[in-house]
């Protein structure tokens, strides 16, 4: 049974703002009632900020509304925690988050927000987010483009931070003509990586750097097709889960353990089930 004192909090708020106050108020409760809570901070709510942001995604990706909404919810709750860690330090508050993150929007929307003269208003998707950038980049004092690429945050997926870094110095012009100068330097990163396995004594360092080479020449490639990186492996991810699982079912049918089957037997139900893809 609930106690008496936070029987209020269990009514569904009306409006905007009484949502955000009963969440608000009850992330205060939990910061002074439960053990968990209690001793939470910046850096051990860090891991839970990137997986909410993360399984929201996948709601997206899903088209799955109701997860979408629940996930939105868990997202939210990270933000008025940490607003509410900082109000604790006296280093900011929720309402200090949320008035910032406004002041951007309107200096960072001057053509929507600002009586300007028409013919600097942005008359495409592209010239609005180049207006983004330069503004961005104004108010953060970035006059060098290698502040730009250091700024493009580490803890993205790494094929979307190769990207980013790729774009802004293509913005300059650090960049190939065309794809086939990308195309050319894949199989440059190929032919060094494939010289570093037949080294006499195999150094991982070394590996590890010409790997990382190779995937970034693949990211580049990626960037002049126009295609995302993270979707496109994503895509064949969830390729390979199909036909794996096609191959396991098969022989499960067949009364055979996955580990019991040659290598050619795996290899005749996976080409099997690219056929059945293809003809679908």
């Amino acid at each position: 049974m609930i106690k008496e004192k936070y029987i209020h909090l269990c009514k569904t708020a009306a409006d905007n703002q009484s949502a955000i106050d009963r969440l608000y108020e009850i992330v205060k409760v939990l910061r002074v009632e439960c053990p968990w809570d209690r001793v939470q901070t910046h850096e051990s709510l860090r891991p839970g900020m990137l997986e909410e942001a993360y399984e929201t995604v996948d709601a997206i990706n899903n088209q799955d509304m109701v997860n979408l909404r629940e996930e939105l919810g868990d997202v939210l709750l990270q933000v008025v925690f940490h607003s509410i860690l900082g109000e604790e330090a006296s280093n900011f508050d929720l309402k200090d988050v949320i008035n910032e993150e406004c002041e951007k929007m309107i200096r960072r929307h001057p053509h929507v927000f600002l009586q300007e003269n028409t013919n600097n208003t942005p008359k495409s998707i592209d010239k609005v987010l180049e207006k983004w950038e330069n503004i961005k980049e104004k108010e953060r004092g970035e006059t060098k483009t290698a502040s730009r690429l250091a700024k493009v945050p580490r803890a993205l997926p790494a094929l979307t931070r190769a990207y980013k870094v790729q774009k802004k110095a293509a913005d300059v012009g650090f960049d190939w003509d065309d794809v086939s100068g990308a195309f050319d330097k894949v199989r440059e990163e190929t032919r060094e990586l494939t010289e570093c396995c037949k080294a006499e004594t195999v150094d991982k360092k070394a590996l590890e750097e010409e790997l990382g080479d190779l995937l970034f020449s693949v990211v580049n490639v990626s960037r002049f097709l126009g295609i995302d990186p993270e979707a496109s492996l994503d895509y064949t991810i969830d390729k390979f889960i199909r036909r794996f699982t096609h191959i396991e079912d098969s022989a499960l049918a067949c009364g055979k353990a996955l580990e019991d089957m040659s290598l050619s037997e795996m290899d005749e139900l996976w080409n099997e089930a690219k056929k059945s893809e293809r003809s679908v």
